[in-house]
């Protein structure tokens, strides 16, 4: 059996812009009527989401048939919790309020196994290994992991340039609503300000030789995003649009039938 290979990485190094989508319901099954939309990669969302590794691990297998690449962002820092995570074959991780060099250093130790870093051995229990049916695991794994970090305050901010130095971190996401706060501009990430320190946190991003991650909504500002070095967004959440389209399905009745009882 071969050891998959990570192309969420792959297309990062290579320069290509990929388009993505926030799963927060925390259910496999959603997870799969999302999979085949048209995103390029899907993020399991286990800080905000309501989701525990039972549930990480079952969309994970959902999406394993599906051509999306799939991410998962950790709740935190936590290196046992990064363990299990790649054990149970997730191979990009998206780490989020990283704020300094140190920090990153240690999130890059938590994904290797030594020499090059700490990550425990436990291959007989670990579907990222098909349980010791790769028989070369230890041979790939560490160069098919990924780590996504994301800055989201001011200080991460003034850090960025070390952070994206460091080995090992492949992408730099910028998180505006908890820049935003940071910045004391809480619910505001559309700011003026803030979107400044966006636009220059991509360039410089950009300019340190690794790819830049943001989240927007808005296709135009996606498209400025792009134009200045984001090669990897998010550009929605899966409860916002549940939530959206059911709300306008529901106005569209409602008024039909406000219509219907004026006409008597």
């Amino acid at each position: 059996m071969q050891m998959p290979l990570n192309a969420f990485k792959r297309a990062l190094s290579q320069g290509q812009t990929q388009i993505g989508l926030f799963l927060g319901l925390g259910h496999a099954w959603s997870a799969e009527v999302l999979a085949g939309c048209g995103f390029d990669w899907l993020l399991i969302d286990g800080e905000h989401g309501p989701n525990d590794l039972r549930s990480i691990l079952a969309q994970l297998q959902a999406l394993a048939a599906h051509a999306e690449r799939v991410v998962v962002r950790t709740p935190d820092h936590d290196v046992a919790r990064i363990k299990q995570l790649l054990d149970g074959g997730a191979q990009t991780l998206m780490v989020p309020m990283v704020a300094s060099a140190e920090q990153a250093q240690a999130l890059v130790r938590a994904m290797h196994y030594p020499p090059q870093g700490i990550r425990g051995v436990g291959t007989a229990m670990a579907r990222a290994a098909h349980w010791n049916g790769v028989g070369d695991y230890f041979q790939h794994a560490d160069r098919e992991v990924s780590l996504i970090v994301q800055i989201e305050s001011v200080e991460g901010l003034t850090q960025l340039e070390a952070i994206a130095a460091v080995p090992g971190v492949d992408g730099v996401f910028i998180g505006p609503a908890d820049l935003a706060a940071s910045m004391g501009y809480l619910g505001q990430p559309g700011h003026p300000e803030v979107r400044a320190a966006v636009e220059q946190a991509l360039t410089r991003i950009r300019a340190a030789g690794k790819a830049a991650g943001v989240f927007t909504a808005d296709p135009a500002l996606a498209a400025h995003y792009q134009a200045l070095g984001a090669r990897f967004l998010l550009v929605g959440v899966d409860t916002l649009l549940l939530r959206s389209a059911a709300t306008s399905l529901a106005a569209r009745f409602k008024q039909g039938q406000s219509s219907s009882a004026a006409a008597y």
